[in-house]
């Protein structure tokens, strides 16, 4: 995963996040990812739990480092980490 330099304006990202999931017939968690508008293809992650569920809602989540969420691209190939986004509820 390349990570670029963050400038005043980029948000922080802390040591670890909670990846919303999917959870799977033998009970595995998946991360869920999302295209947005242009097709791209979207990790979504939060910052703290709370707001995980407010802007999530109540779904299976797990807790990443770094080199979880660099697992996810290697298995997965999103192109980018969207960070405390509101999904409103009915696309949930």
């Amino acid at each position: 995963m390349n990570v670029e330099s963050s400038t005043v304006d980029d948000p922080v990202m802390p040591p670890v996040v909670y990846v919303p999931c999917a959870v799977d017939e033998n009970d595995e968690r998946h991360a869920v990812l999302r295209y947005t508008n242009d097709g791209r293809i979207a990790l979504l992650v939060y910052t703290a739990l709370d707001r995980l569920h407010r802007c999530a809602g109540d779904v299976p989540w797990a807790l990443m480092d770094w080199a979880g969420l660099e697992c996810i691209q290697e298995e997965e190939s999103f192109d980018m980490i969207i960070q405390d986004i509101y999904i409103p509820e009915d696309i949930r």
